[in-house]
């Protein structure tokens, strides 16, 4: 009876409103339950299309040539933690793929040390294109090495509560670091329990560390710091290129960025005036790698009208088809989906830079 009034007296009813309370518990639970619905996170990712960039947005040529008519644009895929509400729709809807953790994390990779790793790649894809596209104009330009990116942590390793995802590595026991082969050699005479002086670049900051060396997680009794790493290298050009990618990662936009670079240096229109778009890693070489997700970025193509799509025509190996049978190359993905969803844009295998600058070469210009 007393726990009966004071329900009534807390939540503000008159005696006798024990439907009004049940209405109100009701209304509780449901809202408890829709919040976990829509905002729970789940160990799930859920991949699907994103959008098309106009690349002209993002890369700037000082001096380049902008007044062209057609446009070159990167494509994009949605990818987002799982809640229970779109582990659902996901579950019914096409051309959205439900990913585990471990199909998109490397091994013990967190959510930030994957956001470090994405960015990274994005970065070297930027270097990648610029160095390519410049190589292809004839133009100069000059390449820095400033030490190595701290992508993971191992947990237990060496490093583990004393380096973090995204340290700049530029120093070690006094010897400057510039590319990755310098530190592989700093460490080669060194034992467990050796403690090595880091000089590590956070946030702008310069900090020394002291790291005592342990065996490598998982590594059959290797010694090192216990991190997994990037080379941190930059270009500089003749005229100057600004790219600014924003929250865009992953290596996926090297192709594209190649192409917008090259079009903005010559004066031509490379694009004759069409909608062009594309994916593909962007090697030092001139060559074009595999990327994830190539149906999802042939519908966000189509989506935006785009008429042209260069896919990476990438060659499957024999231990790869033993492993998966069903595994299709990138560009025969996206000709099985372009089908599928019946556009009439055009899809393109590209192997190198060169493929796609002969295609483009040899189109009609398009009328106005």
């Amino acid at each position: 009876m007393h726990v009966q009034l004071f329900l009534f007296s807390f939540f503000g009813l008159k005696k006798g409103g024990l439907k009004q309370l049940k209405r109100l518990t009701l209304f509780i639970i449901s809202m408890l339950a829709v919040i976990f619905l829509c905002f729970y996170r789940l160990d799930y990712y859920i991949m699907k299309p994103g959008s098309a960039y106009d690349v002209g947005e993002f890369v700037k040529v000082e001096n380049g040539d902008v007044d062209d008519e057609g446009t070159i644009n990167l494509t994009t895929v949605s990818m987002s933690k799982a809640t229970p509400l779109t582990f659902l729709i996901a579950k019914f809807r096409e051309h959205q793929d439900i990913m585990r953790m471990d199909e998109v994390h490397q091994k013990e990779e967190d959510e930030r040390e994957y956001n470090v790793r994405q960015m990274t790649l994005m970065k070297d894809s930027q270097f990648n294109a610029i160095l390519v596209a410049y190589k292809k104009a004839g133009l100069p330009y000059t390449v820095n090495y400033s030490g190595i990116i701290v992508l993971n942590v191992l947990s237990g390793g060496a490093s583990d509560g004393i380096l973090q995802p995204g340290d700049k590595i530029v120093e070690i026991d006094g010897k400057i670091i510039k590319k990755p082969e310098d530190l592989a050699h700093a460490l080669e005479t060194k034992k467990e329990n050796d403690a090595v002086q880091l000089v590590v670049q956070r946030d702008e900051k310069l900090l020394d560390c002291s790291v005592t060396l342990k065996e490598i997680p998982d590594s059959d009794g290797k010694v090192g710091l216990g991190i997994t790493y990037s080379e941190n290298v930059s270009i500089r050009t003749e005229p100057i290129v600004k790219i600014n990618s924003e929250d865009i990662g992953g290596p996926s936009a090297g192709l594209m960025f190649t192409l917008e670079i090259l079009n903005q240096l010559l004066d031509e229109d490379i694009t004759k005036g069409y909608r062009v778009a594309g994916t593909g890693v962007i090697n030092e070489d001139g060559t074009i790698g595999r990327i994830g997700g190539i149906d999802k970025k042939v519908i966000a193509a189509d989506k935006a009208g785009m008429e042209i799509f260069f896919a990476p025509d990438d060659e499957i190996s024999e231990e790869a088809k033993k492993k998966n049978p069903e595994i299709a190359s990138n560009y025969e993905e996206a000709v099985k989906t372009a089908k599928k969803i019946n556009t009439d844009m055009k899809i393109v295998p590209v192997k190198t830079i060169d493929d796609a600058l002969n295609y483009l070469e040899s189109l009609p210009e398009k009328e106005k």
